[in-house]
């Protein structure tokens, strides 16, 4: 029953906090208290997962391949316990954030119940089973966007919900029509049906419907403008889980339907999704380059990043799996953080553009730091964990000869460095504005907690980076049998 605990525990977790609306500073307790029990299970089952192997467990009184399964692989129980520390992080760190104070009781029980839907998007070993534990993760995130009943958080919760839903239309329009073509939707009964000859003429049509949906819930290019008009809303700590996480999970099912449970995709599709990876970067590169916002900033680059991912996917292969894996498990740590260390910039400079910023590197030398470490690896700099992530998609990209998918992945990493240069230089190298906002960097507090949180995120991505063969290792075992079947080419 460990299998069960991501979404178990989260979701009591998210009860108890929404009972305790009235308990302000009780209500935080319990949630970072249930962020770390989340953690230890996650750990639990991540063991468990790696001596045993896969665990599952049939839900509702059917024999597979009817029950709803909840399965744990390798590749799952390692993001459920990325999902889990992250949370971890971002609780502590919203322990003492001012920023949060006027989000009201909702706060919690909306970030537990985005964190069980996403442990349990991982965990799902069926199309529909996935189908609705993603639409609940994005009605989390709705729920986490109207917080404050600004107009600006209606207005960027309404286009995040238009777009949404246009996916959910075309995600819920292919799990039907695969359903009455297969009559299967456990993914490994999809998995056999799927390469039955007689399938052979419709199945490329659904699995394409399939595609566009998930693109379009990655943010892919031309689809990604509702991410950069809806993300800047949300306060520092909420936009960390919901930036690190949610585009990224839209890429890991992808990953899971076309190299686990799809095979044979046709090769039409998967250089259709390579062509669409590059413009995704630079597209998303460029809009970072144009902007001083640093939320927008990183918004965009969210963006750009998923082009990455998508390439891993493109290259329909185990090791492009494996680069694509190790490449997300970075990526998670590495966004999140970035949007974790602008907020400590705004807490200490009393603004997010760049333009009224400066001083900081004199000022929190700490966290100018921490900056440079999650900087420096989402530029992909060595030996940072970016750097693995990006050779690993490089090398196999251009071993199959893939010179223009790799040099333009090359030439997006020089303009990454272009726009993480412009948030050093402009908001810790320059002097302190004169017209800088009354909390001012000399005389804001230090929010302590925040700051071990974001340190704790930053040591495991230099791990990663500096001790990256276990780590490589894993992710090519949790790989291996991808593609293992089908003729993509």
């Amino acid at each position: 029953m460990l299998v069960l605990s991501p979404l178990l525990v989260p979701l009591f977790t998210a009860l108890l906090t929404a009972l305790l609306a009235k308990h302000a500073a009780l209500r935080k307790g319990v949630s970072l208290l249930g962020a770390i029990v989340l953690l230890l299970c996650a750990i639990l089952l991540f063991v468990e997962v790696t001596q045993d192997g896969r665990q599952s467990v049939a839900l509702g009184n059917w024999p597979l391949p009817y029950a709803i399964e909840i399965a744990a692989d390798l590749l799952s129980a390692a993001l459920v316990l990325i999902t889990a520390l992250l949370g971890t992080a971002v609780l502590l760190y919203e322990w003492r954030w001012n920023e949060t104070a006027t989000a009201g009781p909702g706060l919690h029980p909306l970030l537990h119940a985005l964190l069980a839907s996403v442990g349990a998007v991982f965990l799902a070993a069926d199309l529909f089973n996935l189908y609705v534990w993603f639409e609940l993760m994005l009605i989390s995130v709705l729920g986490l966007l109207v917080l404050g009943g600004a107009r600006r958080n209606l207005d960027a919760a309404f286009k995040y919900f238009s777009v949404s839903m246009l996916g959910t239309l075309l995600l819920l329009g292919a799990v039907g029509m695969l359903y009455g073509a297969t009559g299967q939707l456990n993914f490994i009964a999809l998995r056999e049906a799927a390469l039955r000859p007689e399938l052979a003429g419709v199945l490329p049509a659904y699995v394409g419907l399939i595609l566009l949906a998930f693109l379009l819930k990655a943010g892919a290019f031309p689809l990604f403008a509702w991410l950069p008009a809806s993300y800047h809303t949300l306060p520092a700590p909420v936009l960390a889980l919901v930036g690190g996480l949610l585009t990224k999970v839209a890429a890991y099912v992808l990953l899971r339907l076309l190299g686990d449970v799809f095979v044979a995709t046709p090769g039409m599709l998967l250089e259709a999704l390579g062509w669409l990876a590059v413009i995704t970067m630079v597209t998303g590169v460029l809009g970072a380059a144009y902007h001083w916002d640093l939320r927008r900033i990183l918004a965009f680059h969210i963006v750009s990043q998923i082009g990455y991912l998508l390439l891993g996917i493109a290259l329909a292969t185990p090791a492009g799996a494996a680069g694509t894996v190790y490449f997300l498990f970075h990526n998670i740590l590495v966004k999140a953080n970035l949007f974790l260390i602008a907020g400590l910039m705004w807490a200490a400079a009393g603004h997010y553009d760049l333009r009224r910023i400066g001083g900081l590197y004199r000022a929190r030398p700490l966290l100018a730091v921490l900056f440079l470490v999650s900087a420096f690896s989402l530029v992909g700099v060595p030996p940072t964990s970016g750097f693995w992530g990006k050779f690993l998609l490089l090398r196999e990209a251009f071993a199959q000869g893939r010179f223009v998918w790799g040099g333009i992945a090359l030439v997006v990493g020089f303009l990454t460095l272009y726009s993480m240069n412009k948030i050093w230089l402009e908001g810790f190298w320059k002097p302190c504005p004169p017209d800088a906002p009354v909390n001012a960097v000399a005389d804001a507090p230090v929010p302590v907690a925040s700051y071990v949180a974001v340190a704790g995120v930053s040591l495991f991505i230099l791990v990663m980076g500096i001790f990256p063969e276990p780590f490589v290792h894993y992710v090519q075992t949790a790989t291996d049998a991808f593609w293992a079947t089908g003729d993509m080419r």
